[in-house]
């Protein structure tokens, strides 16, 4: 597939061939939701927590006397049915997270891939240079695409776009390594550049 690669003035400045296997491959939505469910699992903290019978603080002396008061029989104050007793069946502190296989990872990162395409939403720049780390400079830039909520793709470490990009709610820049499903959805256009192309292929096409 032949797109054009543009630059910060949104004009053309070459195209390049994008390989069907990763941009063109068949929708399997099914595949996007167990990526993003496990990711999203894998964010909660896990850390609600209540105290059961053996954990509430509580007096060793039985309540009243066994017999005569016409009451039900209590030998505790920490039983679940009275108040300020433990709780029965409550959360623990565990870990939510799961990871599905590294092929249904790199799936599902085509299909997303492939439907950003499809709609139109991805665009491939020559490159994304700044004269210094300054978020309104990388705000302007952005809408000077004509896009609102973006994802920037980089080949690797770039920290002028990274602390440029990090006060900002509706865009954000991803190193190849990060790319992930959640952030493409999430946003609504994705940029990608130029020398990003060959650290994606080389991801997803094992």
């Amino acid at each position: 597939m032949i797109v054009d690669v543009l630059n910060l003035n949104k004009e053309t400045v070459g195209q390049v061939d994008l390989p069907d296997l990763i941009y063109n491959v068949e929708m399997r939505p099914h595949l996007v939701h167990e990526v993003v469910t496990a990711q999203l699992h894998s964010r909660r903290a896990g850390t609600a927590k209540t105290k059961t019978r053996a954990e509430v603080s509580f007096s060793n002396r039985k309540p009243y006397r066994q017999k005569g008061t016409g009451r039900a029989r209590a030998g505790t104050g920490r039983s679940p049915l009275r108040r300020h007793g433990g709780t029965i069946f409550g959360p623990q502190p565990r870990d939510f997270s799961w990871r599905p296989p590294a092929r249904v990872r790199r799936g599902a990162l085509k299909v997303v891939l492939t439907a950003k395409l499809q709609e139109k939403r991805l665009m491939i720049l020559e490159s994304f240079e700044l004269a210094e780390a300054k978020t309104r400079a990388f705000a302007l830039a952005v809408k000077g695409l004509g896009l609102d909520r973006a994802v920037v793709v980089t080949p690797g470490v770039d920290e002028t776009l990274e602390r440029s990009a990090r006060n900002l709610p509706d865009l954000k820049v991803l190193r190849v390594d990060g790319l992930n499903c959640y952030d493409l959805l999430k946003h609504t256009h994705l940029v990608i550049l130029k020398d990003s192309l060959p650290g994606i292929e080389a991801r997803l096409m094992k």
